[in-house]
């Protein structure tokens, strides 16, 4: 995590146990850094204008002023509880660290009244899945975004293991399976590698070509591809 998605960060968990203070060893913990460098961004924070104070005592520590930050969203009950559901989906998915930090966004500022009524709505929705030895790595999610080429150790459905080095260029997913899909380097052609078989990922910092992506190069047989942007089928 960069300074500056630390930083949100901070911000976002000082949010939703506010007004209770957060302690600068435990938010250490949480973010993975020395409790100096957690004084330094929180100092920066005050500095910009966030209205974090410190209590002082053993059980002490840094609060937010949760009536000087972000208005409750305008989320209406069904909503609210659309957002949960889909962001639930993506727990099997590469984005799945992301989907939960967002939940967590929805939640610190959604409206009183609304979330309770959502929560508790949220608690008789179930999604059924199936259980998988291994995620995705992490790596994954920001291959798009860093347009990077990675390296990944594969294992096909027969067994047999295999390191490559592959250009990312989109992602399918079905149910609980994700696939990335991507230019393999060894095989000279497209490719879709299932999330839970890829066991290592790591980022090479060349930058991939820009390759054009078409539906009808994904040969897809069974099942309708979608958009995910505003929810349509592909052309």
């Amino acid at each position: 995590m960069n300074r500056t998605d630390r930083l949100y960060a901070l911000v976002e968990e000082l949010r939703a146990v506010a007004p209770r203070p957060r302690s600068s060893k435990w938010l250490a913990g949480k973010f993975d850094v020395s409790s100096r460098t957690i004084e330094r961004d929180l100092s920066a924070l005050q500095q910009s204008g966030v209205p974090i104070w410190a209590e002082p005592g053993r059980t002490g520590g840094y609060c937010l002023d949760p009536a000087h930050t972000l208005a409750p969203l305008g989320f209406t009950v069904d909503e609210a509880l659309a957002v949960m559901i889909s962001l639930g989906t993506l727990v099997t998915s590469p984005f799945r660290d992301a989907a939960t930090s967002a939940l967590r966004k929805v939640v610190a500022v959604t409206g009183d009244r609304n979330l309770r009524e959502t929560t508790d709505l949220a608690t008789r929705i179930y999604l059924l899945g199936e259980q998988r030895p291994n995620e995705a790595p992490h790596e994954l999610a920001d291959a798009l975004q860093t347009g990077q080429v990675l390296q990944i150790a594969y294992t096909d459905r027969n067994g047999i293991a295999t390191l490559r080095n592959v250009e990312p260029m989109g992602f399918v997913g079905k149910g609980n399976d994700w696939y990335l899909i991507a230019w393999c380097r060894l095989r000279d052609s497209l490719r879709a590698f299932r999330g839970d078989r890829i066991t290592d990922a790591k980022p090479l910092g060349e930058r991939a070509p820009r390759r054009p992506l078409r539906l009808e190069d994904l040969g897809i047989v069974h099942g309708e591809l979608r958009t995910v942007g505003m929810g349509e089928k592909s052309p």
